[in-house]
């Protein structure tokens, strides 16, 4: 009854509610302080410590499932540009085994036609060889072939111009047929 008659004083009442107010918050400030020092003092056989170890272990887990699956997207994407690599590289392999044949092919048909023009160099050399020699038997022959040869110019020359002058007939014919059977 005398507690109660305090507690009608609004001055002791008034003192009284400041302080329980002021033990409640210090019973918070101790609470948030005990968590505190549980913080600092972890270890992994503590309750709080082993939610936080399961809690590690789960995500590490899931960080390794992760990563695994981005190697594997990187592994898919790696095999992808290999196996387009490899088909670029055997296409090129066998355009360039196809320009090499077509390079020997060439190189062949080069060596033909040297060997051909060596060959038609000889024939021009002896053919050259042939018109100096008969040239040189048409010198030596005596002055009555060469006056043939002369006549024989004329009538050629006499033809071209419109045939003009008189020539003997026969005479072009002689000198054609002794060049013929020289030239055999």
């Amino acid at each position: 009854m005398q507690a109660r008659r305090l507690l009608l004083d609004p001055a002791i009442h008034e003192e009284f509610t400041r302080l329980k107010n002021l033990v409640e918050e210090k019973d918070k400030k101790v609470k948030e302080l005990q968590d505190n020092i549980n913080a600092v003092s972890f270890t992994s056989q503590s309750k709080m410590g082993k939610m936080i170890m399961a809690k590690c272990r789960t995500l590490q887990e899931e960080n390794e499932e992760i990563g695994n699956q981005a190697n594997e997207g990187k592994i898919h994407e790696l095999g992808m540009k290999l196996a387009l690599q490899k088909s670029q590289n055997a296409e090129l392999r066998s355009q360039f085994e196809g320009l090499f044949k077509q390079m020997d092919k060439l190189a062949g048909d080069v060596d033909r036609s040297n060997e051909l023009a060596v060959i038609m160099q000889e024939k021009l050399e002896e053919k050259e060889n042939e018109i100096h020699r008969l040239k040189h038997d048409m010198e030596k022959n005596s002055p009555v072939e060469e006056e043939q040869t002369v006549l024989a110019a004329a009538a050629a020359t006499d033809i071209v111009d419109g045939g003009d002058d008189i020539v003997d007939e026969v005479t072009p014919i002689k000198v054609k047929t002794e060049i013929e059977s020289q030239l055999d």
